[in-house]
């Protein structure tokens, strides 16, 4: 009997992520790929070099689930599932022990509470603006002269943090070229942005609560200094996956497994 495999792409607005699984659920390959402006080329190339890195053609595929921002325009996919629901259940099968997921991709944030089987409880969704998001660590980056990769450890540099009051991208950017013509320490102002960002964060899970154990994912989990303040501030140890971006892509694909097996 020839091998079954299941795929799940996560359309970002950021980013596009695809993961295939076999028909034991194992996890076989991943690709990351930069969404661009065509979310449905994207969840092609993303699916194509999943593929490639374990030799296995489109064909081989039992079923596809797409998610996240674009999934709508993926027209590949057997089945489009809300990426709540995704990382729910990606969250779920990497650390089975957790309750609360709080999500933080290029453009939304999410805080989602699930029970001891994956399933939604409820959640809290900022996506309205990028306040609070990848995006608006990236243009602080960039403004502060910063590599994105290393920004979380330069916030934890120093102790103290210059207090940001806007969290909207475009008004933060100004305060910061303000706080910086006053010369308060770089090190200083890259920490209260980080604080920033946790500040809202938790009052995004005072609306649904923390329950059990809290698992971290989307690419802003890589940054060590929103990890480290947010753990403080919770007060509490964030499980992380290996690869944090790729949880939502990796629920599409339990799904898939799920509804085509």
């Amino acid at each position: 009997m020839a091998e079954k495999y299941y795929a799940g792409i996560d359309v970002g607005s950021h980013s596009t992520e695809a993961v295939i699984i076999d028909d034991n659920k194992q996890q076989l390959s991943f690709s990351i790929i930069d969404t661009g402006l065509d979310g449905n080329a994207a969840a092609e190339n993303a699916l194509n070099l999943a593929l490639a890195k374990i030799g296995i053609n489109r064909e081989n595929l039992n079923g596809i689930v797409a998610t996240g921002y674009g999934r709508a325009n993926v027209t590949n996919a057997g089945k489009q599932v809300t990426e709540i629901t995704c990382h729910a259940t990606g969250a779920h099968h990497i650390f089975p022990q957790a309750g609360t997921v709080i999500d933080m991709g290029g453009q939304d944030s999410k805080v989602i509470h699930i029970d001891e089987n994956g399933q939604l409880v409820d959640f809290v969704m900022n996506d309205k603006c990028a306040a609070g998001t990848g995006r608006f660590l990236e243009v602080m980056a960039k403004r502060l002269g910063s590599d994105l990769d290393q920004f979380g450890n330069l916030a934890l540099l120093s102790e103290q943090a210059v207090p940001i009051s806007n969290t909207c991208t475009v008004f933060a950017e100004s305060e910061v070229v303000s706080l910086l013509a006053k010369n308060h320490p770089r090190d200083q102002i890259i920490r209260g942005l980080h604080q920033a960002i946790v500040d809202r964060i938790w009052a995004q899970s005072q609306t649904v609560g923390i329950h059990g154990a809290v698992i971290m994912t989307g690419g802003v989990a890589l940054n060590q200094g929103v990890i480290q303040l947010l753990e403080d501030k919770l007060k509490c140890e964030l499980l992380v996956p290996p690869q944090p971006q790729i949880v939502g892509a990796l629920g599409a694909a339990l799904i898939a497994h799920r509804n085509f097996r």
